[in-house]
Formats: C-alpha cells, sequence, structure tokens
C-alpha cells in the first residue's frame, strides 16, 4: 500500500513530543493504529463523499450494538439532534423541557425551528434533568422532552417515559456522551424516539466532528434518509429502489465524508478495548480519590444502580467556584490540563433570549461552578492518573 505523506509522523499521547514543555492535556483524540490505512482505502475507492463502505460499516455496527431500528451517521451531534427536533416537527411557539446543564446544541436544536426551551433544575448527584420536576414544567405548548445523559450515566428514563407517555410527548436522548452505556440493560439513546451520540475528538471514538441519529420508530425512517440527504429519496435511489431521485421535501447535508467514516470505523473494531481502558482509568482515578472524599474534601461521580457507564469523563467537585480556580491554576503549575464544564444555558445571554427556567435553580448554578474534569482519553497512562491523583491529594494537604 502506498503511504500517504502524513503517515509516518508521530501521534501525540498525552504529554508534548520531546523538546517541548512536558504537559498532560485535557483530551486527546483516540488513534489506535488504522486510521490512516482505512482513510487511504476510501481515497483508493474513490468515493470519500459518503454512505460509502464505511459509512456502512459504522452504522451496522452501532445498529448491532444498540439494537436500534436505524442509525444515521451524520456530521455532528448538533446535526443529529436538529434531525431529531426537525423528525420530532418541531414549529414555531412550541416548548421543549431540557436541563440548562448542557451543551448550546440541545437548545439551539429546538430553538432554531423557533421552540423555547424550558429549563428545569437537576439532581446534584448525577447532573442530570430532575424527573420529579419535568411535569409541573409541562404545559398545553409542551412537545419534546429532551433527557441529558450526562457523563454516560443515565437519567431516570423510566419515570420520564412515564411522563412522555401519559402527556403524548415525543423523547429526544442527548446521548453524546453516552455510546456503550445504559440503564437497566437498555442502550441510552434507545430508550426514546430518538438518540443522539457524538464523535467529536473529545469522545471515547472520534470522527474528528460527526455524530449519528439512532432511530426507534420504523415510520420515521424514509424521513430521516431525506431530510439527510439534502431533502431527496437519494438514499432509495443508491438501493435501486427507485430509477431516479427526486426533491421530496425540505432537507440538509447532513452526511459525514467517508474519510470521518474510516477515521470512525478503526476505533469501532477495537471498541470494547477503548472502552475497558477507559473504565480502568476511572477507577483509577476513584480509587486514589475516595480518600479525599471521606474526608470531607471533594465529592466524586455518583453512578445508581441500574446504570452502566463508560468512563467517558472523570470530575471531583470542590467546595465552591473560588477553590475551583485555584485547583485548575495549581494543577496547570504542575503541567496537567483541567477544566470546568458548561456555563448553564438559563444564565447565557441566548438563554435569557431565547428560553425560561421553570422553578427555582436550587443545583443548576451551585454545583456547575463546583465541578472540574480530570485529564481522561483513550492514551492515559496508569502512571500519569497516579501523578494527577498524587497532585489533587497535594493541593489538598493529603
Amino acid at each position: 500500500m502506498r503511504h500517504l505523506p502524513f503517515m509516518n509522523k508521530g501521534i501525540k499521547t498525552g504529554k508534548e513530543s520531546e523538546g517541548e514543555k512536558s504537559m498532560i492535556r485535557f483530551n486527546v483524540p483516540p488513534y489506535t493504529g488504522r486510521e490512516v490505512e482505512y482513510m487511504q482505502k476510501a481515497i483508493e475507492n474513490q468515493h470519500i463523499c459518503g454512505d460509502g463502505e464505511f459509512t456502512k460499516k459504522c452504522s451496522a455496527y452501532l445498529e448491532k450494538l444498540t439494537g436500534t431500528r436505524k442509525c444515521l451517521l451524520t456530521t455532528s451531534c448538533t446535526h443529529a439532534l436538529e434531525m431529531a427536533a426537525l423528525l420530532c416537527d418541531i414549529k414555531e411557539g412550541d416548548e421543549v423541557i431540557l436541563p440548562s446543564y448542557t451543551f448550546v446544541s440541545t437548545a439551539d436544536a429546538f430553538v432554531l425551528r423557533g421552540a423555547t426551551p424550558v429549563f428545569v433544575d437537576i439532581r446534584p448527584d448525577t447532573m442530570n434533568i430532575d424527573e420529579t420536576l419535568i411535569e409541573a414544567a409541562i404545559t398545553e405548548r409542551t412537545k419534546v422532552i429532551a433527557v441529558v445523559h450526562y457523563a454516560g450515566v443515565a437519567c431516570e428514563m423510566d419515570t420520564i417515559m412515564d411522563i412522555a407517555k401519559r402527556h403524548h410527548l415525543l423523547v429526544v436522548e442527548d446521548a453524546a456522551q453516552a455510546i456503550m452505556c445504559s440503564y437497566k440493560g437498555k442502550p441510552l439513546g434507545t430508550i426514546g424516539d430518538f438518540g443522539c451520540f457524538s464523535f467529536h475528538e473529545t469522545k471515547n471514538f472520534s470522527m474528528g466532528e460527526g455524530g449519528a441519529l439512532l432511530i426507534r420508530d420504523e415510520k420515521y425512517i424514509e424521513a430521516a434518509e431525506i431530510l439527510r440527504e439534502k431533502g431527496t429519496d437519494r438514499s432509495k435511489y443508491f438501493r435501486g429502489q427507485v430509477d431516479k431521485y427526486r426533491w421530496m421535501n425540505y432537507g440538509s447535508s447532513y452526511l459525514p465524508s467517508e474519510m470521518n467514516a474510516a477515521y470512525l470505523y478503526a476505533q469501532l473494531e477495537v471498541a470494547d478495548k477503548i472502552n475497558q481502558t477507559r473504565l480502568e482509568r476511572w477507577k483509577q482515578y476513584y480509587e486514589l480519590l475516595s480518600p479525599l472524599q471521606e474526608a470531607g474534601k471533594i465529592e466524586l461521580p455518583v453512578i445508581p444502580e441500574g446504570c452502566v457507564q463508560s468512563g467517558h469523563m472523570f470530575y471531583i467537585k470542590t467546595k465552591n467556584q473560588e477553590e475551583r480556580a485555584r485547583l485548575i491554576a495549581f494543577m496547570k503549575e504542575n503541567d496537567i490540563l483541567t477544566v470546568f464544564h458548561y456555563v448553564p444555558l438559563h444564565s447565557a445571554p441566548a438563554g435569557l433570549k431565547f428560553g425560561r427556567f421553570h422553578g427555582e435553580d436550587i443545583y443548576t448554578t451551585k454545583e456547575s461552578e463546583r465541578l472540574l474534569r480530570l485529564p481522561m482519553f483513550y492514551q492515559l497512562t496508569g502512571k500519569q492518573v497516579e501523578l494527577i491523583a498524587g497532585k489533587v491529594k497535594e493541593f489538598y494537604g493529603a
């Protein structure tokens, strides 16, 4: 096989290359060894625009993994969420209930259709939407409940699905961080009407920018294919079901390139290994930092019974925002990059403009200001975790 020009360049694995300042990065995109080989194969196949060999392989893998009716690879999780909003037939004046503690895409997908995001408070244990507050936020305009499985830990889906059924609402799962995670044996992303995965470079499996839409009900499949293919029935044409393709409805270009899919498939081939490695690092963090939790210095993640997570992230909670800022600075001084996560959407300029918060913000802002994410990526070594945890302990004088 002829090699691409960049094939022999080294892949960084968490520390800067020799001669540069040694720094443990917060994230390193996953790399397993066959990504470039598969990308070159896509080039040699002379099919790089999407829905080729690797797109189909990725979709088939995800359908088998989750048992979903249909999986469509997309250009991002953001676009998967936008497709879900369109398939939910969101219109101006509709309302969508969701947590404020999430990435902007969860709300943007519905705001773009003219809907009002109605934010409710989160649970302090999982940072997920508080299922006990959803029903009180429902109005005659409510159309969708959008849940976010933060850190790959499931929301209380039995309660949420019961509420949705009784009020005739659709459920969209933002499962951006939740591939290979489950709730009471059910893969996340497959419980609601639509599920959305992310394959951004910060996720467990990556294609740079990318995502997937999971469809539970067969009745939405044809509409989703048309929507994804610029509003045409080209997918049916390529399958030989029609002799020409036509403009059928509104749509856009949500189809990722074969180059991205080829990169992703190299990781899906060894998904179990990646998943196991991340869980080992997660458990190592938890064990090393448990003494600080027992001493009342920090709080560690909570995994409720019946929830299976995938080591997507490891976070701690400090006493308050000021302590967190000092810890971030201390870790950076020791060449370790740590980050906090979302600024609650309801307090952001667009959140104030487009949405509203129902009820009282008891935990959303308070808990978001305490949460600190530690480095977590596939290439992270056990020794690096020991070093990171050791510095956290040093900060707290332990």
